[in-house]
């Protein structure tokens, strides 16, 4: 416990490793396997617009549908393009197959019309066919929702920055307060992308939401509580510091004075999300396990990504990198911090 600053580097390669397997999922493989170039997340329709239609064939077991025959049927009815993604479901204990299907939006005009005409060439071709879910959203929706989530999360990020910045105004240089624990946030971010775009490449039925975006922007507030514990006691402890302390050792005290509270907080929520996972409906089971991740990644961020940053900060070690910059042993003493 004495040495977590002092192992910063582990730290941070362990980070790395978390996230570049998911940034390959996120960039590369939706390139690696279909040869363009686009995110590796499966939109839902309230972002990428159309209509997502649930079916489920009671009459036919898994293999005994194509999602070719499918789509054929829906490009009869006037839906070319249709997206078939089939698994199965368990019914009075016999699985039967489900369908998920991606469509154009169904017309303003006629809704009621069109929906009948593809239900019946349905049945006509596969028996009998339940429409278990019908979701609609135009394209104005969608473009509008999807510029209101990234300017939600900017929006999140600008004004936690200048909220730092204001908050730590007193300490020796505020606004690396700040830059360290929208760092952190990046990270989280970019553990929660990954992980959701490995799980969009192995389950069909994991989208990216509205309740996804709900999940990431709690995220971030749930790493920034757990951040600001940690650096307002380094903001206690450079006030109180003794003779002779260096700026490592008071943030390595600070960690290990607030890690116990850090863990015990987290772990409450921890439990209940998992209850909500192993016991909570389908509906919201892909939002709760992104809050788990989320929670997981944060605290871990908090203790030893954004801590650490201000270490490399103060002592400028990116210079070192490149040849220049002073040691950590050579430390200067942190200015004195103002009480008033």
């Amino acid at each position: 416990m004495e040495h977590l600053v002092s192992r910063r580097y582990w730290w941070f390669a362990l980070s790395l490793l978390m996230i570049l397997p998911g940034l390959y999922f996120l960039l590369l493989h939706p390139l690696v396997t279909t040869g363009q170039f686009r995110v590796g997340l499966r939109p839902s329709i309230d972002f990428s617009g159309g209509s997502l239609w649930e079916l489920r064939f009671a009459d036919r077991a898994p293999g005994e549908v194509r999602a070719d025959e499918v789509a054929a049927v829906f490009a009869e009815q006037g839906f070319e393009g249709a997206q078939v993604q089939l698994s199965q479901v368990e019914i009075e204990g016999r699985q039967v197959a489900d369908a998920l299907v991606r469509t154009r939006p169904i017309s303003a005009d006629t809704p009621l019309q069109e929906t009948q005409a593809v239900e019946a060439a349905l049945q006509a071709a596969f028996g009998s066919v339940t429409r278990e879910r019908l979701e609609s959203v135009g394209p104005t929706v969608s473009a509008e929702s999807t510029r209101s989530a990234v300017i939600a999360v900017l929006g999140a990020s600008t004004v936690i920055l200048l909220y730092l910045t204001w908050a730590f105004r007193k300490a020796p240089h505020p606004l690396r307060y700040g830059v360290c624990a929208i760092l952190a946030m990046l990270h989280d971010v970019l553990v929660v992308l990954g992980i959701a775009a490995m799980l969009s490449a192995f389950n069909p039925r994991f989208e990216v939401d509205a309740l996804f975006l709900t999940a990431l922007l709690t995220i971030l507030s749930f790493s920034v509580h757990d951040t600001i514990v940690v650096f307002d006691r380094i903001r206690e402890n450079l006030i109180n510091r003794r003779p002779g302390e260096t700026f490592d050792g008071i943030v390595n005290h600070s960690i290990v004075q607030t890690l116990p509270r850090s863990i015990n907080t987290q772990l409450t929520t921890f439990f209940t999300l998992t209850a909500l996972l192993l016991f909570g409906g389908e509906s919201i089971r892909n939002f709760v396990l992104i809050m788990l991740i989320g929670l997981v990644s944060g605290t871990y961020s908090s203790i030893f990504n954004a801590a650490q940053l201000l270490v490399v900060w103060e002592h400028q070690e990116w210079r070192r990198w490149f040849g220049g910059g002073r040691r950590p042993d050579a430390e200067e003493p942190t200015p004195a911090v103002s009480q008033g």
